[in-house]
């Protein structure tokens, strides 16, 4: 792998589904496909088209294109020797090639939410292939497509037992696994051109080198049902679709040589008009303003270049700046997702193997909705998850349809009354704020009579504290061997932080509600209520103060069940500075700030633990086990530079934030997966990217407040 370039791209669909790779063409993961489908979205993602591997034959010379590592620990195809450039803007594109000719494919996943009707499913899940051929002389050209069917996160094994049925039409084969007690998902494969041979073959023992490093599964066996043969001359263009079969399947005939720009821009129409208002979004277009070149610097886009392009001179300032917002915007969009669960809107936490989680889109919410100025999305996401509020709880997760929600956090429902408090802020929907009032009081009520996990209000110093054993209800949320790394029993710094902002937003709407005559028939007197809320609320603020460690000049991290307080120098006393209503003084919150800052702060982000600290782990590695141990252990995490942001805007609001931008932007441009920010870096230089290739809190966090979306 020394000599591959294995950084990846991600393409989605807004229903979970997606498609990733790698730039030089191998499968590096599970995770690696053209086709996983959510076939309930987000749920249910399942690898129906792993690939399409390709050999090209010019004159007398066969190059095959691809790139496949195999469990004998062989590399073959090399076909990274005729990759001349790659492109992730304004989709992945490649172009292989020799001084005579040229080869580039293109690769899109199209929007995938359709209006429902009661004809027809309004789910679409596809993929579209286009190749395009330029050279001297005509060229043959073999596809071979390699199939699976099987959940995303698992491998596929060949087994006398599992067989895959096709139909043959004249443009196109129909296909579907099947088994002796089981029938998989129904799909076709569409062409333009060419001849379909069938040979239906098994392919043994590919292998995954990203899951061999973490200590996972790492084989897979794929079926290829065939082949199509097509001859190019200089100039033709081809296009495939891979597409599962809806209620209405659609015509074979209904895909041509104009399918492909067609749905690309319909795609880039899409996003111009999502982000019509967003900051900076104007300029943008979403029109392929910038390509990425295999150097890392934005070029002005083809559509396929016809000819292997030559270094560009590098781009203005001005120009920079935009290809940037374009890239955070369009990574932003990735995550946004329909949930047929809930028929509502929800956000994929990461990128290839998270699902929805309530704690990531309640704090992803503000930089991926309020600061692009997309209301409706975030109204949707408010209202998706505090419908679900139970026993003053909201879900941290959402199963696939008829099941119960999973209410395994502590501070879900506090930062969903952040969020609201933000939303009204921003969209002035005061109506909003009546219809969504009554959940607000339910939490408090919950909180206040005590709920699942023994979480509840301290009567003594009115503190939300909680004592549970095998659970871990905080961000800090890692388990191994039913222990969990990062227990945080007790009174959490930033869980109680976000307590009295909550009460503080009470106070403030039942005010409000009151003045304006709105009153709640499940509710007590709103004038008692903010009075009760404010009078808390002052309770809370000064118990707050004991969370001050002047030995330290810093927060402790939890007060524990014993009331013995925890000493560790984590982030968490950072966000409990950086909420809307803040408990802390200005000394407290100065010192705290630069003890995070000599601590904690790196260029990519916060650290998750004191390096000082005996239990801190540098290196984010090894099998499953040694990486959960390790994943609060001193992990940096870019989402965590928001609440640091904020907070020394707070109290430091005359003094320049001590943050230098640029090693993030060109991690965004140049690293792990392109056109999108990682889940997490290793503690230690050079704090090499780890977990999720793409995170929707680490680009929401960079979206609220990077320069580049301030200044215009």
């Amino acid at each position: 792998m020394e000599n591959l370039d294995t950084r990846e791209w991600l393409l989605t669909n807004g229903l979970g589904s997606f498609a990733s790779g790698t730039v030089c063409d191998a499968h590096t993961r599970t995770y690696h496909g053209w086709l996983f489908a959510a076939l309930d979205p987000p749920d249910q993602r399942t690898l129906l088209l792993a690939r399409i591997d390709a050999s090209l034959e010019v004159g007398d010379q066969l190059f095959e294109l691809g790139v496949n590592f195999w469990k004998s620990g062989t590399t073959v195809p090399l076909g990274h020797q005729w990759l001349r450039s790659f492109d992730v803007e304004p989709v992945p594109t490649w172009t292989w090639g020799q001084s005579e000719w040229q080869f580039a494919r293109r690769l899109l996943m199209p929007y995938g939410w359709l209006k429902p009707s009661l004809e027809a499913s309004p789910f679409c899940n596809r993929v579209l292939i286009q190749y395009r051929y330029m050279g001297a002389e005509t060229a043959v050209l073999k596809l071979r497509p390699l199939i699976a069917d099987r959940n995303f996160h698992y491998q596929q094994r060949a087994h006398p037992n599992l067989q895959f049925a096709q139909l043959i039409e004249p443009s196109g084969i129909l296909l579907q696994a099947k088994r002796s007690e089981w029938v998989g998902t129904s799909w076709q494969l569409n062409w333009t051109s060419g001849d379909y041979h069938p040979d239906g073959m098994w392919y043994w023992g590919y292998r995954y080198p990203e899951e061999t490093q973490r200590g996972l599964a790492d084989t897979e066996d794929l079926y290829s049902p065939g082949y199509l043969m097509a001859v190019l001359a200089p100039g033709t263009t081809l296009t495939l679709e891979a597409r599962v079969r809806c209620a209405e399947p659609v015509p074979t005939d209904s895909l041509d040589h104009q399918t492909f720009d067609q749905a690309l821009a319909a795609e880039q129409q899409r996003l111009q008009q999502a982000f019509s208002i967003g900051t900076g979004s104007r300029e943008l277009g979403f029109r392929g303003l910038g390509s990425r070149g295999s150097g890392g610097e934005p070029t002005i886009p083809e559509s396929i270049p016809e000819s292997i392009p030559e270094p560009v001179a590098k781009p203005t300032r001005n120009l920079q700046t935009l290809f940037l917002r374009q890239l955070l915007l369009r990574a932003g969009d990735q995550f946004i997702a329909y949930r047929s669960s809930t028929q509502g809107p929800t956000v994929i936490a990461g990128y290839p193997w998270f699902n929805d989680w309530g704690r990531d889109t309640l704090i992803a919410l503000p930089g991926l909705t309020l600061a692009t100025r997309q209301f409706n999305l975030a109204k949707g996401l408010l209202k998706t998850f505090g419908q679900y509020c139970q026993q003053g709880l909201i879900p941290n997760a959402f199963p696939d349809a008829g099941a119960k929600p999973f209410y395994n956090s502590i501070d879900a429902a506090l930062w969903w009354i952040e969020t609201l408090g933000l939303y009204l802020e921003a969209s002035q929907d005061w109506d909003f704020l009546l219809e969504q009032y009554p959940i607000v009081w339910r939490i408090y009520k919950g909180l206040m009579a005590g709920t699942l996990y023994s979480i509840r209000v301290d009567a003594f110093d009115g503190l939300v504290t909680w004592d549970a054993p095998n659970v871990a209800l905080t961000w800090m949320d890692a388990v191994v061997a039913e222990e969990p790394v990062t227990p945080r029993r007790g009174k959490p710094v930033e869980i109680n932080a976000l307590w009295y902002s909550a009460l503080c937003w009470a106070a403030q709407w039942a005010d409000r509600l009151q003045r304006e005559g709105q009153l709640d028939k499940e509710t007590p007197s709103l004038s008692n209520q903010s009075r009760r809320y404010a009078e808390q609320a002052e309770q809370v603020k000064a118990s707050l103060q004991k969370f001050w460690n002047p030995a330290q000049g810093y927060l402790y991290d939890v007060i524990q069940p014993d009331d013995y307080p925890d000493r560790t120098i984590r982030p968490n006393a950072v966000i409990a500075l950086s909420l809307k209503h803040c408990g802390f003084t200005d000394a407290i919150g100065q010192a705290a700030l630069q003890v995070a800052r000599e601590r904690l702060l790196t260029p990519y982000g916060l650290r998750s633990l004191d390096p000082a600290d005996p239990q801190y782990m540098g290196r984010y590695q090894g099998g499953i086990w040694q990486r959960d141990r390790a994943y609060h252990q001193g992990t940096v995490w870019t989402w965590l530079l928001g609440p640091f942001i904020r907070a020394w805007q707070r109290f430091y609001p005359t003094k320049p934030i001590p943050f230098e931008w640029q090693p993030l932007f060109d991690h965004l441009q140049n690293q792990a997966c392109l056109g999108s920010i990682s889940e997490m870096f290793d503690g230690d230089a050079p704090h090499e990217p780890k977990g999720a290739v793409a995170q929707a809190w680490s680009v929401a966090e960079v979206i609220r407040h990077s320069p580049i979306f301030l200044e215009d």
